[in-house]
């Protein structure tokens, strides 16, 4: 992975669920943020000032708080930029009207609060966004901090020197974004080198000694049921009969149709039967769940396990369905040429994309479209219950995740580029 988008990437999208944990730290620290910006505003200053800038105030913390509230929801995540933008540009905002409010000979430097709020608003967007990000935000709101405070002192001279003041009002935003940008820039660095490690065993390995796992016990399976008693009844016959023929030929059929099934399975079709037997049913004639890539395909089958283990699913109502989100279907724009096209039913084939040459074009950049739909024997709240981890890993994965959750069902819709 290249410097630009290790640089792009977060301690969110790296890992969603510790980011899901360190929420309820965002949100104290908004809601601290906005209890001592009131009491300060109220209680703790020199100069009366003007009530309604001070409310002013308030309301640009406690609206900022509220952008972070919203945005960090493993619910909407990845967290977006215009919502760290915003969340800077309030914050900036409330320090010029801080010292505005309080306009005069303030004995307690001015602005006495909010260069400790922008510093700890800073460290509460550490996990959501780049390091790149958090490192241009802090340095703003220190220059708007340093800005305000140096010139309220230099209307209003006091003991502290006018640099000193501004720096005063800096340093603590200045520390607290040099520590999360360090975290986020350590964070994502340690993040990569794990997943470069865990490539090494490479997905079309992982596939191939999966599938042919598969195969050598369907294999074991047919033999041991079929072959081997239908070879022990003919050891104790003297004459093969037509009905002895007819039954060699019917296990050779089915020999034949396991091979060709086994041969045509995607990963993705190998990953439902593995958790949920023969029940599921995937739709995916085109074998477009090869096009996720290794990071959505961990993921989803991560998804796919939880689901068919827990005791609330029934693996006879789960339905995968995978289209291209443009409408356009192979299967029927094809259309007679799929049956007159040998290598489209060539049981040898083991991958469409060989045979069709447009599935390899890089100028097919249409999206596919996954629709999973689970029968699930519980309440919405349970099934939030035992699934919201595993949606807010899907979340940042999948940015344009639908999830539809009622009672005794679960439907998830998103999409992805064809890689």
């Amino acid at each position: 992975m290249s410097a630009t988008t290790e640089a792009r990437r977060t301690a969110q999208q790296y890992d969603p669920l510790g980011a899901m944990g360190s929420r309820p730290l965002a949100i104290g620290l908004g809601a601290a943020s906005i209890v001592w910006a009131l009491l300060v505003s109220v209680f703790d200053r020199d100069v009366v000032g003007s009530p309604t800038l001070s409310a002013l105030t308030v309301i640009l913390v406690a609206a900022s708080a509220a952008v972070v509230f919203t945005a960090s929801s493993p619910f909407r995540a990845p967290f977006p930029r215009w919502a760290f933008i915003a969340h800077v540009g309030l914050l900036g905002l409330a320090s010029v009207t801080s010292v505005a409010a309080q306009w005069g000979p303030d004995r307690s430097a001015l602005n006495d609060f909010m260069s400790l709020i922008t510093a700890t608003g800073i460290v509460m967007v550490a996990p959501y966004r780049p390091w790149t990000d958090l490192t241009i935000g802090g340095a703003l709101l220190a220059v708007v901090n340093a800005a305000t405070w140096g010139v309220g002192a230099a209307t209003f001279p006091h003991e502290i020197p006018v640099a000193v003041a501004a720096f005063l009002a800096a340093a603590p935003t200045l520390v607290l974004t040099a520590a999360s940008a360090v975290f986020a820039w350590t964070f994502a660095g340690l993040a990569e080198r794990v997943q470069i490690r865990a490539g090494s065993y490479s997905v079309e390995r992982a596939e191939r000694d999966g599938i042919a796992a598969s195969v050598q016990q369907d294999r074991s399976t047919i033999l041991a049921r079929d072959v081997a008693p239908f070879f022990a009844e003919l050891r104790t016959r003297e004459v093969i009969t037509d009905a002895d023929r007819e039954r060699a030929r019917l296990i050779a059929d089915g020999i034949r149709r396991a091979m060709v099934a086994d041969a045509d399975r995607t990963w993705f079709e190998q990953a439902v039967r593995v958790e949920g037997g023969e029940a599921p049913v995937v739709d995916d004639p085109d074998g477009l769940a090869a096009m996720l890539d290794a990071d959505q395909r961990s993921v989803v089958r991560t998804f796919l396990r939880a689901a068919f283990r827990a005791s609330t699913v029934d693996p006879a109502g789960f339905r995968a369905t995978l289209r291209r989100a443009d409408g356009q279907d192979d299967a029927a724009t094809r259309g007679d040429a799929a049956r007159t096209d040998p290598a489209r039913t060539d049981p040898a084939r083991t991958d469409p994309a060989r045979t069709d040459p447009a599935r390899t074009d890089p100028a097919r950049d249409a999206r596919v479209l996954l629709e999973l739909d689970l029968a699930v024997a519980d309440s919405d709240i349970g099934i939030h219950r035992t699934f919201d981890p595993y949606f807010a890993v899907l979340r940042v994965t999948f940015p344009d995740l639908d999830v539809a959750v009622r009672p005794s069902a679960l439907a998830l819709r998103f999409s992805y580029d064809q890689h």
